[in-house]
């Protein structure tokens, strides 16, 4: 699915997505990755939820983030608790989803400004 053009605000944007990738700022992408307005963790880690820990977020969210947009592959799984408690216990909201409404979502986000975090698992 390709999307509308944003307004240039210099920030990561989600460009399209589809069967097993998605296009950031013109280069498609192939595996699990973690993409914020300034930033791309290009080896974020988990493959899919079930693999998903506490420490993978830890290394891709700053002191600042207000939002963190789950995208679980080609439908909605939930992490464990204890990786959506950790995400609670430092006041960040957390919205899982499937990656396609994930990266919509995550584009409206920081097109508002918002200090969010999409991290994308592409099965």
């Amino acid at each position: 699915m390709k999307f509308a053009e944003l307004e240039d605000t210099g920030a990561n944007v989600i460009e399209a997505y589809g069967d097993g990738h998605v296009r950031i700022n013109g280069r498609d992408y192939a595996r699990s990755i973690a993409v914020s307005a300034g930033h791309l963790e290009l080896d974020w880690g988990p493959k899919d939820v079930d693999s998903l820990n506490v420490a993978h977020l830890e290394a891709v969210l700053g002191d600042a983030t207000q939002v963190l947009i789950l995208g679980t592959g080609s439908r909605q799984r939930f992490p464990s608790p204890e990786v959506h408690f950790a995400l609670l216990e430092r006041g960040i909201g957390v919205e899982v989803m499937d990656t396609g409404a994930a990266c919509r979502t995550y584009n409206i986000l920081v097109s508002e400004g918002r200090d969010v975090v999409a991290a994308l698992m592409l099965d």
